[in-house]
């Protein structure tokens, strides 16, 4: 029996005939047209180095297919370097790439009427929008992650991305020679990889192996290595098994299992962008879940995991203590995890780890048992307060105490706000205040390592806090509150704060306020008028026209 779709839909006789012919062109031989037809979704690119090691990944892929007896169909995606764009107006395009990827993917197999998908990616955005089509779609899916860069190397000390960033600020500061700025910035990225703590695109990879859409043990192998092409070779056999079981993502992807991929998360320490993320996939899904939800699985579980930017390793060395699969299995052992779950190998999430250890490698130093571990509660918390009523995400982990209370230093732009902190007119216990940088405002709710690796560089870290309605990248850490909604753009509160203000950030009290009297922030809103766009047409004025709220992901398709 034929699990093709497209030969058991396509109408007999003058119909199929052209449409034959068209893969006959390709070299298809007769017998093909029984086989699966899955989509192979190479995000390879040499635009940055997440990408440019992903050729021989889908290479592989396309060979694992071939001899599970399917036929693979190769389709392009973009990307976004959002570590090359970092700080300039190519900012605001990262988050749109998400829905750029997603359409894409949802596109092709749609289109195309295949029967099923892989997808491979590598930087940031490339895996929620990348799910985010596998979700629409609704074929047998499976994500590839491209894999993690190796540490670059410098007298003796590990680096990776975010070490430039913040020896930018140290070199600012006097406290770095030229030589050393320069060679940090020639030597932080030694070859293919994405970027090496648990920044966006290894916590995003994580969270997939924990959901059940990737392999276990993929989510942390080093994209220079060979396992990581036997794996997707793997990855492929197991797609065509799916397609044969007819084992779909939203099968997969309920809400249980986002709780999962959610509690790794909080116990691997993972970026703030998660949940922007998450947020966006859950609505793909059709499934409830709301930014509250985060809190409440952040309450119960512990972070496990000593890993940058607030820790001090990489997911490589993450992945050589036991990876994800060590990780869900203490979780796992502790209630926290829903071992029910079915996952894209066609077992549970309890069957997967059946063969791992309860308890870490001795000698490692990476993951921490349940009764010792670096934080007794996650670290993504979700503040409200008159500043911020539909909630904001903070990362409060590394931080000897997250509470701030100081005068606010607002700024309209990132530029401006980067400026003073290089000027040294950031002084300790200012909030800086960045806005109109949300989804809508931004537009694209670029991201702002540059100045935040630049308080952290001039040893502001701890004693400035940053607010904003736009984003972190996954390598940011400090004083800092993020996705602050309703944004500036939206006559949200944060647009009415004035130089000077009062402004507390407590994140023991899950708070973020404005100490303004109400009646006077009543009186600026009335007088607040809602600024021009800065884009009217192209990609950026379509994706401001249409993003919702943080608070719901920025998805352009929320129509009710």
């Amino acid at each position: 029996m034929s699990i093709n779709r497209r030969s058991k839909n396509i109408t007999e006789g003058v119909a199929r005939a052209p449409n034959r012919s068209m893969y006959y062109g390709m070299g298809y031989t007769e017998g093909d047209f029984g086989k699966p037809m899955i989509g192979v979704a190479n995000g390879h690119s040499t635009i940055t180095p997440c990408n440019s090691g992903l050729q021989r990944l889908a290479d592989a892929a396309v060979e694992g297919l071939k001899a599970a007896g399917a036929n693979p169909q190769i389709f392009g995606t973009p990307t976004i370097s959002d570590g090359m764009a970092m700080g300039t107006e190519g900012m605001k395009y990262s988050l749109v790439s998400r829905e750029v990827i997603s359409d894409c993917v949802e596109t092709c197999v749609g289109g195309q009427w295949m029967d099923g998908v892989l997808v491979i990616g590598g930087c940031d955005k490339n895996m929620p929008g990348g799910l985010m089509g596998m979700l629409r779609a609704n074929v047998p899916a499976l994500y590839v992650y491209g894999g993690t860069i190796l540490p670059g190397k410098y007298k003796g000390q590990d680096l990776n991305i975010v070490s430039v960033f913040e020896a930018v600020g140290q070199f600012s500061a006097g406290n770095m020679s030229e030589e050393d700025f320069c060679q940090i910035e020639r030597k932080a990225i030694p070859g293919s990889g994405s970027c090496g703590g648990m920044y966006t695109a290894n916590t995003m990879s994580s969270a997939f192996e924990a959901l059940g859409v990737s392999l276990p043990y993929a989510s942390t192998m080093a994209n220079v290595e060979e396992e990581i092409v036997a794996t997707t070779r793997r990855a492929a056999e197991v797609l065509v098994e799916a397609v044969k079981a007819d084992l779909k993502p939203r099968d997969i992807v309920t809400k249980k299992a986002i709780e999962n991929a959610v509690a790794v998360i909080m116990a691997t320490g993972g970026s703030t962008n998660a949940v922007l993320h998450f947020l966006a996939i859950a609505h793909a899904a059709e499934v409830e879940w709301t930014i509250d939800d985060f809190e409440r699985v952040r309450r119960k579980v512990p972070v496990l995991c000593d890993l940058k930017p607030s820790g001090q390793y990489l997911a490589i060395d993450l992945h050589h203590a036991g990876g994800i699969p060590q990780v869900m299995k203490i979780l796992l052992n502790a209630g926290l995890l829903h071992g029910d779950c079915i996952t894209i190998t066609g077992k549970t999430v309890a069957e997967n780890l059946a063969d791992v250890p309860d308890v870490p490698p001795a000698g490692q130093k990476v993951i921490r048992t349940i009764d010792n571990p670096m934080y007794a509660e996650g670290h993504l918390a979700i503040l409200r307060g008159n500043l911020s009523p539909d909630g904001c995400v903070a990362k409060i982990t590394g931080l000897k105490n997250p509470v701030i209370t100081g005068p606010a230093r607002v700024f309209d732009d990132e530029q401006s706000a980067l400026a003073a902190i290089m000027a040294k007119k950031i002084v300790a216990g200012d909030v800086m205040v960045l806005r109109y940088l949300g989804p809508k405002g931004g537009p694209g709710m670029p991201e702002m390592l540059a100045p935040t690796g630049a308080l952290i560089g001039q040893g502001l870290g701890e004693s400035v806090g940053l607010i904003t309605d736009g984003r972190f990248s996954g390598g940011t850490w400090g004083m800092v509150v993020g996705h602050v909604a309703p944004e500036a753009y939206e006559g949200g509160t944060i647009a009415l704060v004035h130089e000077g203000d009062s402004i507390t950030i407590d994140a023991h009290r899950l708070l973020l306020q404005l100490n303004v009297p109400d009646d006077e922030i009543a009186r600026r809103r009335a007088a607040w008028k809602q600024p021009g766009p800065r884009y009217t047409r192209g990609v950026l004025a379509k994706f401001a026209k249409n993003a919702a709220s943080a608070a719901f992901g920025a998805v352009l398709d929320k129509f009710d």
